[in-house]
């Protein structure tokens, strides 16, 4: 069975954001991705979308994800589950957080009018 250590995790910066790649399939997981993001405070994701149902649960601090139509704030400890399809971004409004995504394998996004794969869930 694999193990990811911190050590070997990949990790991917955006801005406002250091992802670290868990489980995926290049990492020995065959129905799940995950990943562990940080978010600096203030700094909203992009807008996206996606295909699959994502679900976050936060480790640290407090998210909001932004909908076109309503907010939903979620702090450490509970989950945050996104439809999908829903349009969206994620944001730390009141200082950094932490949570850990899941996606299941296959899954992708809609950004900027591309469907791409996130790099840290391959």
């Amino acid at each position: 069975m694999p193990v990811i250590t911190p050590e070997e995790a990949p990790t991917f910066d955006a801005p406002g954001a250091t992802i670290t790649g868990l489980a995926s399939p290049s990492r020995g997981s065959a129905d799940t991705s995950a990943w562990r993001v940080r978010l600096a405070p203030g700094h909203a994701s992009p807008l996206h979308s996606l295909d699959r149902e994502e679900v976050f649960v936060v480790l640290e601090g407090e998210l909001t994800a932004r909908y076109a139509t309503h907010d939903e704030r979620v702090g450490a400890g509970g989950a945050l589950i996104v439809k999908p399809g829903a349009e969206f971004s994620l944001i730390a409004e009141d200082g950094p957080a932490e949570a850990v995504c899941m996606l299941p394998v296959g899954g992708t996004a809609l950004l900027d009018g591309e469907r791409i794969v996130p790099p840290w869930a391959v």
